[in-house]
């Protein structure tokens, strides 16, 4: 029967549903165990990374601060480092969970849409790194700008399980926004997007990303969403500028391509 199922597949050129669900299994448990695996170097590394998490706070008691982190129940370290832990073995295991889900993806694609994937997959994990720690730079900022509205003569207690939820959703919200304008250009290269439809949905875009930056900010001031949002919507307009280059120059190109065929070229209609 299995050997019937292969048969089928590479006769066919495609897949069943019980294939498709076995291969996602597949997948699945790959990346599982990747993220396992890494869960040990996370934990070795996670009193190292608490340390430079919770730097902000110690800066405030070197300024003369009455600062500190605290915990509200016996279990909360322990939680905290596994959370720290889980936190260090996804980013370490991204390589290969991104692989797991491009490989799944993959044969569903034309060679020219694998190889701009491929540049995607290239240019993703190092910007989302740096985009993470692009938010730590940013972060001790937040945290005296936080500390600034209180008096000085009250003391500035952080719960360790609240700062740490602060803390990850900032990184991860500022590497999910480094990663942004690069998807917006493998779309425009894959031919799904215009970049004039880019620049013209620029309304919504911001929107979007105020909103982003509202959920992903825990604390409730304006000045931490749009510390957040502003290099984002820079980025967004940085990709829209990319992805109108690209498109003058295909555009040159197609018209050159049908010039040799005597046909003339119809400009491409971009979307509102």
């Amino acid at each position: 029967m299995a050997k019937q199922a292969s048969a089928e597949r590479t006769s066919e050129g495609r897949m069943s549903l019980g294939q498709h669900l076995v291969e996602f299994r597949k997948r699945l448990m790959i990346s599982a165990i990747a993220i396992v695996v890494a869960l040990v170097a996370g934990w070795l590394l996670s009193t190292w990374v608490w340390n430079m998490l919770r730097k902000p706070v110690e800066d405030l008691v070197v300024a003369g601060r009455d600062a500190t982190i605290t915990y509200g129940d016996i279990t909360s370290g322990f939680d905290t480092k596994i959370q720290i832990s889980l936190f260090i073995a996804v980013l370490i295991a991204s390589p290969v969970w991104l692989y797991q889900i491009w490989a799944f993806l993959a044969p569903g694609l034309t060679r020219r849409e694998k190889l701009y994937g491929v540049g995607f997959l290239a240019a993703a994990v190092p910007l989302f790194l740096g985009g993470a720690y692009a938010g730590w730079t940013v972060m001790p900022n937040i945290v005296r700008l936080m500390a600034s509205f209180q008096p000085e003569k009250d003391a500035f207690f952080l719960d360790a399980r609240s700062y740490l939820d602060f803390a990850i959703k900032l990184l991860l919200a500022v590497g999910i926004g480094f990663v942004m304008p690069v998807l917006l250009v493998m779309l425009n290269f894959i031919g799904v997007l215009r970049g004039t439809s880019i620049l013209k949905s620029w309304r919504i875009a911001i929107l979007a990303i105020i909103l982003f930056a509202g959920i992903a900010t825990p604390a409730a001031d304006l000045m931490s969403m749009f510390l957040l949002a502003a290099p984002i919507v820079v980025l967004y307009f940085a990709a829209a500028g990319v992805a109108i280059l690209h498109d003058r120059r295909a555009d040159k190109r197609r018209a050159k391509e049908l010039a040799e065929y005597g046909i003339d070229d119809v400009p491409a209609k971009d979307e509102a």
